[in-house]
């Protein structure tokens, strides 16, 4: 069970960082900056927060809260990136820790704690899993909308699906994880 569940969410840890790198690739410094609403998250505020959540949340996952002192969750929703390359230099500082926590994963009923709230090793995963996928979402439709028809499409594009759906089953049946092909 171990070797499965952690391999697999690894890939899907990986399949939403490539989905941010490719949205992210698309965009300006201004693009990322751009806000639709007043005090609404643009893309680099996204960024910020999931970069303090991952750095906080996988830092000594196994024996320290995932929650930190040093943590300051506030200043997360403050844009202070000036350059794209900061921007990308933090997000991939942030994956770089979540994927050296995972890497040092034994037990996956470990009891951990995230605000002194217990959660066994899986749990936790699942619960970052599902918070990252949440916001990375939020970052593709953001980009989507300010590139407008510029976009370049991350998945199986509109009018695509038949195309695609041939494709697949043209081929034999094989036992791999469904990112392997992206």
């Amino acid at each position: 069970m171990k070797n499965s569940y952690l391999n697999s969410s690894i890939k899907q840890f990986q399949y939403y960082k490539s989905l941010g790198d490719k949205t992210i690739d698309q965009l300006t410094l201004e693009e990322l900056k751009k806000e639709f609403v007043k005090d609404s998250n643009s893309i680099s505020i996204i960024v910020k927060h999931l970069v303090g959540n991952m750095l906080s949340r996988w830092t000594n996952f196994l024996t320290e809260d995932g929650e930190k002192e040093w943590r300051n969750r506030d200043e997360e929703f403050r844009d202070t990136f000036n350059s794209k390359q900061k921007l990308i230099d933090d997000w991939n500082k942030g994956w770089n820790c979540l994927f050296e926590a995972l890497n040092q994963v034994e037990d996956l009923e470990q009891i951990i704690y995230i605000r002194n709230q217990g959660h066994t090793v899986t749990e936790a995963i699942n619960r970052q899993m599902m918070h990252y996928a949440y916001h990375v979402g939020q970052i593709v439709f953001i980009g989507k909308l300010v590139k407008g028809a510029d976009w370049k499409s991350l998945s199986i594009a509109k009018g695509k699906s038949k195309a695609y759906n041939n494709d697949k089953f043209s081929k034999d049946k094989s036992r791999t994880h469904f990112t392997e092909d992206l």
